[in-house]
């Protein structure tokens, strides 16, 4: 065997030890459980047959394996926040039960205390879990082409305006466009969907995606560390960083309920002695019961864990919250408030109608149309060029020559005949108004936009365009409904286009002809009118009202500044994930209210039940910490869809 492949399989050898070391690593808190229950049950067998001398090592050692983790977390917390909490009291009613002469009921309250510690170390991992598993599949390397070359080099090196190619199986190292191939690609990573898209020449494409069947040659459009996948990672790893306001509430609580808790004990271990006749020995293991079963260990664990598994449930589908704040006031939102470009509607204009005048060839006039209007590079004109190259195949012609006027239209000769293309003033105001029995006027009165044709005789044609609802923006509107959600649409567009729109979307409401102050001022207004209310954008223009809002929502597609300025950004533009986003919030709150209710009766009633001596140490650990790991597995629902 050659040197280099020797070394090479002492690499991946090395490499194998190392994952495995990190996997048992992981699982280090379950294991010191684990022993330490192994330990206690072989010093529960060495009091049987008499040995009390091995009987109290092995549940020393209990303790010691067991109790490390959370004595040390204790203890650090303790001395850095110069404030007592949960593991604190644990551990001294560990040593109090030892002290009484209770080894096995201290021992058995280390374990379930430690295992109830690695149950929610393991859904804290769980929540971090897709963020890892988006680490591991980020590309490192890109191959490069230069001058005709191919070169692999890391994706940090990568600058804006290089090409690179990307061959099938691999991830996408960069966000970019496709100028070269068609490909199908699994962009679940980006947008939770699992269907592959197609996509050819110009696409948009994203870093982290798989390329399934076809080599393609990408332009790169950003840098390693702004892509849309490095954006996921960062979001997501900052709200997970955020404690939402019951979560500050519970941290506040416990702090002045642990001192509450060590001052009744102590009173405890001194009262009922005189008060209720009680032997010394049986006052202090009362004492002690009650420092085990009035610990909020489960009260704590109530909030945590649920809310990183809705974020990490969010994340995996395309949703991701800036903090648990945001998280858990979304389930409060009574109305939301949608820009209407590129949110409700694609963004672009589309052929909706098509009025010639009578007797005339409609296929050859489309032609001549979308021949001139290719020269141009407005809007109106590409979508009128993008029309007839879906409906037809001919390819466009080539004008003999164009006049662009600005703010107008353009003037074209092709055939050796003058084409007028524009506005109505710009091909005659009173002839536009009367085409086709004032047809074209209808359109207009819909709210569309109509590109006026004329030739050598008079008004040839009116073109309809209108900015197309989404399909998705009506499925989405009638789950909000669904969920109680008043919907309103702000839009800078006139009343007719506005209420069109409107129509169209089913949507609600609707304030027209709104500036991006305006916009903030309508939020305000509505805030009022409603209470806790969301705004969904994509613009930069969004950004002020996205911030005025109780709970800014922003498109993945749109700009980089209103994903900044959102509190919750959906990385494919699918309205309908707002809606999947309210249940979860609705889930988590829920939840979070049977686990602070359901932790705060067992308490009580353990606390009830000790004070009349119905029950020992046993059952109390049993009931105490029993409780804390049935909070931290119903928190664990939020994982699921």
């Amino acid at each position: 065997m050659a040197q280099g492949q020797i070394a090479s399989t002492s690499r991946e050898i090395s490499l194998t030890e190392s994952s495995r070391f990190d996997r048992l690593f992981e699982h280090i808190e379950l294991i010191a459980a684990l022993l330490s229950g192994l330990f206690i049950f072989i010093g529960w067998l060495s009091s049987q047959w008499n040995h009390e001398t091995f009987s109290i090592a092995f549940y020393l050692l209990a303790f010691i394996i067991g109790g490390y983790a959370k004595a040390k977390e204790g203890i650090v917390d303790t001395v850095k926040n110069k404030e007592l909490n949960v593991e604190m009291l644990m551990i001294l009613a560990a040593i109090g039960s030892a002290v009484i002469g209770y080894w096995t009921e201290g021992a058995i309250l280390i374990f379930i205390f430690s295992l109830s510690g690695a149950l929610e170390t393991y859904t804290m991992n769980k929540s971090q879990k897709e963020i890892s598993s988006l680490l591991e599949i980020q590309p490192e390397t890109a191959t490069r082409i230069i001058q005709g070359k191919e070169k692999v080099i890391h994706v940090s090196l990568l600058e804006v305006g290089d090409h690179i190619i990307v061959k099938p199986g691999e991830r996408i190292p960069a966000d970019g466009k496709i100028i070269e191939g068609t490909t199908t690609i699994d962009e679940s990573t980006i947008s939770g969907e699992s269907v592959p898209v197609t996509k050819g020449i110009r696409a948009e494409v994203f870093a982290g995606t798989i390329n399934i069947n076809g080599s393609v040659i990408v332009e790169v459009m950003k840098q390693a560390n702004e892509t849309v996948f490095q954006k996921i990672i960062d979001l997501v790893q900052s709200a997970q960083s955020e404690k939402s306001p019951s979560q500050l509430f519970i941290e506040r609580f416990e702090s002045i309920y642990v001192k509450i808790v060590l001052l009744v004990v102590l009173i405890m271990m001194v009262v009922p002695h005189f008060l209720f006749d009680w032997s010394w020995n049986t006052t202090f293991y009362r004492a002690m019961i009650l420092l085990v079963v009035a610990s909020p260990c489960a009260l704590v664990a109530s909030i945590m864990p649920v809310t990183l598994s809705a974020i990490s449930n969010g994340a995996r589908n395309g949703i991701l919250f800036k903090g648990g704040v945001h998280l858990e006031a979304l389930s409060h939102v009574k109305a939301i408030a949608f820009d209407k470009t590129g949110t409700l509607t694609k963004g672009r204009p589309e052929v909706t109608d098509i009025i010639v005048r009578t007797g005339t060839d409609d296929t050859n006039l489309l032609h001549t149309i979308a021949s001139i209007e290719n020269r141009s590079n407005h809007p109106l004109a590409q979508a009128i060029v993008d029309f007839w190259k879906k409906t037809h195949d001919q390819p466009l012609l080539q004008p003999e020559k164009i006049e662009d006027i600005p703010g107008w239209g353009l003037k074209g000769w092709l055939h050796h005949q003058e084409w007028w293309i524009g506005k109505k003033d710009f091909v005659g105001l009173e002839e536009a108004l009367a085409f086709e029995n004032e047809a074209a006027m209808k359109l207009e009165n819909e709210g569309k936009t109509v590109v006026y044709v004329k030739d050598s005789i008079g008004i040839v044609a009116a073109i309809g365009l209108q900015d197309i609802v989404r399909k998705e923006s009506k499925h989405a509107l009638i789950l909000l409904k669904n969920e109680g959600i008043r919907t309103i649409m702000l839009t800078g567009d006139s009343k007719n286009t506005a209420r069109n729109i409107a129509q169209q979307s089913n949507i609600d409401e609707y304030i027209a002809e709104c500036l991006p102050e305006t916009k903030v001022s309508s939020l305000k207004m509505l805030k009022d009118k409603y209470g806790v209310v969301a705004m969904v954008g994509d613009g930069v223009n969004d950004a002020p009202a996205l911030a005025t809002a109780n709970i800014g929502i922003a498109m993945g597609e749109g700009s980089d500044v209103a994903m900044e300025t959102a509190d919750v950004v959906l990385m494919k533009n699918d309205l309908s994930r707002i809606a999947e986003a309210i249940r979860l919030s609705k889930k988590m709150n829920r939840i979070i209210k049977q686990n602070i209710i359901f932790s705060l009766t067992v308490i009580l009633l353990l606390i009830a039940s000790n004070f009349l001596q119905f029950l020992n140490l046993p059952l109390g650990v049993v009931g105490h910490e029993g409780s804390t790991i049935l909070v931290i597995l119903n928190g664990l629902r939020c994982l699921r869809g």
